[in-house]
């Protein structure tokens, strides 16, 4: 049986000791580290003895749909209620709709634990966050006293209705429809699909945002708007009323996240309200959708993390052969696998992704803080560019991450890693999806190099390229991180060299840009850890000299940075080449010639 354990001491060290998280108390007057470090501590608590337990049986019994309702396993309507009662939905919630107050980027240290004790349980009031947040951002005055004093307490969930079956990210030929009442309401009607969370039996009532058309939309994504639409029509007093005619069809049998339901949603002239201006939805969902996405990364962050806690206990364990050095347990009939290079490097491979994506995912999120709170309007904007950019490199990358980390874990278990019991292959299979949701991994790819990078000029990447330049010329002279600032200096300069090429050729030829987008996002993604664990093995070198019982800790630190930079860091050469070879490799092709070919065509 798997386990997990809040990795706490990791947590604080990034947020405490490297990115000095006590800087955002002068935004939010009420927040103190001693106050966060009680908060999860109990997080860490509810998630190893609530939510991990119910993971396996939840994805082994899954959900059950009966005439559009839908079951959700044993024990989660219980772990849901334990869940509220405790006040956890309004973490990071405006205290104006009976929320905390507190950063988000405490917030985000809770969900990542979500994620790895339960990610199927997380996908329920994670989906209800992005609800609140676009209506606190869109919503009128009536709608936000209506619909987030309920989803904020966890009493109500909510759901974002985007994808329909003849279109994915294309949301431009969506052909659900809204028909004005009379009365400021509106017939909403059409099928979507993919609808994570739309039916389930933990909550009172549940909250669709529907993306639909008006009858005088403009084509494309510029006659989109966005409206709310309750499972349960709210009566006057604000409980749930009249059942609306939004009914879930069916539930998809999926691969992972089993205790998840993923629903079809019709919505047969259901009631519903506008959300924000007409034919404005889209911007309206890009609120929720841009949260989802660093979501969907820190989902990635959390079964990286449990994968390797359950593959590091695994290979301490396991006795098989004995070490290529000589014997180093005599006293045992094998020595245990840890002794082994090939078990290390997986094992280094996953620590060193998920240390440097972890603190990548905490520094955005404080400046998501950043841009909520600070009083000066160009450092808000500046933490804008910065999350706005790194959002496609977070999402993607940390989700292809976790999948090849994943695997790794797997492949530690040998072959326990393919038995349900042992727990690996399910975090395999949840882990799949996050590459693929939200906007595939190549779609935020694109979005990398065909918005952000020349958006307002190379605005935003000014916001990440001007302070790491900084930083590296600073550190350049500290002997103690030499070995880190060097090959990460030469790393930047093909990131940067890089980014011109793919400008300059793709202002050419667009599909430049498209067959250089992944392995940019790579390139990218690599040269943002880097300057993470620059970060990291700066504090562990100022520290370990004077650490005394804590030592073990901060060599282990600077020892797994000295793997990044050695051993995945180098990735940037090969990343860079094949980015140089252009598109034509991939463009070469004829159509045609990817079909099959006629029978006999070979045979001799």
């Amino acid at each position: 049986m798997p386990t997990y354990k809040a990795p706490l001491d990791d947590i604080h060290f990034v947020l405490n000791e490297v990115l000095k998280v006590e800087q955002l108390s002068a935004h939010y007057p009420d927040f103190d580290t001693a106050t966060m470090s009680a908060i999860l501590e109990e997080a860490g608590k509810l998630c190893e003895e609530v939510l991990q337990p119910i993971n396996r049986s939840g994805d082994e019994e899954g959900c059950v749909w009966n005439n559009g309702e839908v079951t959700t396993p044993k024990g989660f309507k219980e772990a849901y209620k334990i869940f509220c009662e405790a006040g956890w939905p309004a973490l990071g919630c405006d205290p104006a709709y009976g929320g905390q107050g507190l950063p988000h980027a405490v917030n985000t240290v809770f969900e990542e634990m979500i994620c790895s004790a339960n990610l199927s349980f997380g996908m329920y009031p994670g989906l209800s966050r992005g609800a609140v947040d676009a209506l606190m951002q869109w919503g009128s005055d009536d709608l936000k006293n209506s619909y987030l004093p309920k989803l904020v307490s966890g009493e109500w969930s909510g759901t974002m209705c985007l994808t329909e079956p003849h279109c994915g990210t294309d949301l431009g030929l969506i052909r659900t429809k809204a028909i004005p009442n009379t009365d400021g309401s509106y017939k909403i009607s059409g099928t979507k699909i993919f609808i994570s969370a739309g039916e389930h039996d933990l909550t009172s009532n549940i909250i669709h945002l529907v993306l639909a058309k008006l009858p005088d939309a403009p084509p494309g994504t510029r006659g989109i708007s966005l409206f709310i639409v309750p499972k349960f029509i709210p009566k006057a007093d604000n409980t749930p009323g009249e059942r609306n005619k939004a009914v879930c069809g069916s539930i998809e049998h999926k691969m992972g996240i089993k205790a998840s339901s993923t629903c079809v949603m019709n919505f047969d002239e259901a009631t519903g309200w506008l959300v924000g201006e007409p034919h404005k939805g889209m911007r309206a969902m890009f609120t929720m959708m841009n949260a989802a996405r660093l979501a969907v990364g820190i989902q990635g962050l959390g079964l990286a993390e449990v994968s390797y806690q359950n593959a590091v206990a695994y290979a301490n364990e396991r006795l098989q052969g004995r070490a290529l050095t000589g014997t180093k347990f005599p006293d045992k009939p094998a020595d245990p696998i840890l002794v082994h290079p090939d078990v290390r490097k997986n094992l280094l491979t996953m620590r060193a992704n998920i240390e440097g994506c972890r603190a990548l995912a905490y520094w955005m999120a404080m400046q998501i803080d950043v841009f909520h709170k600070h009083p000066d309007a160009k450092e808000r904007q500046k933490a804008d560019d910065f999350v706005a950019l790194l959002t496609p490199i977070a999402k993607a990358y940390f989700t292809d991450m976790a999948y090849e980390g994943c695997t790794l874990g797997q492949q530690v278990l040998g072959g326990h890693g393919y038995i349900r019991e042992w727990g690996m292959e399910q975090f395999v299979r949840d882990a799949r999806i996050a590459q693929i949701y939200e906007g595939t991994n190549g779609i935020q790819a694109l979005d990398l190099v065909g918005r952000k990078l020349g958006q307002d000029m190379g605005r935003l990447l000014r916001s990440f390229f001007h302070p790491m330049g900084a930083e590296l010329e600073a550190e350049s002279a500290n002997p103690a991180l030499i070995e880190f600032v060097a090959p990460l200096t030469k790393a930047f300069a093909k990131l940067q060299q890089t980014t011109a090429l793919i400008a300059q050729k793709g202002l050419k030829n667009p599909d430049e840009a498209g067959a250089a987008s992944t392995d940019y996002l790579r390139l990218f993604a690599l040269v943002a850890l880097g300057w993470m664990w620059l970060k990291m093995a700066k504090v562990a070198a100022e520290k370990l000299p004077t650490a005394g019982g804590q030592a073990p800790f901060y060599d282990a630190k600077l020892k797994t940075a000295r793997f990044f930079f050695l051993r995945l860091l180098p990735a940037t050469d090969t990343l860079a080449k094949t980015i140089g070879t252009g598109a034509s490799p991939l463009m070469d092709m004829a159509h045609e010639q990817f079909a099959l070919p006629p029978l006999g065509v070979g045979r001799g």
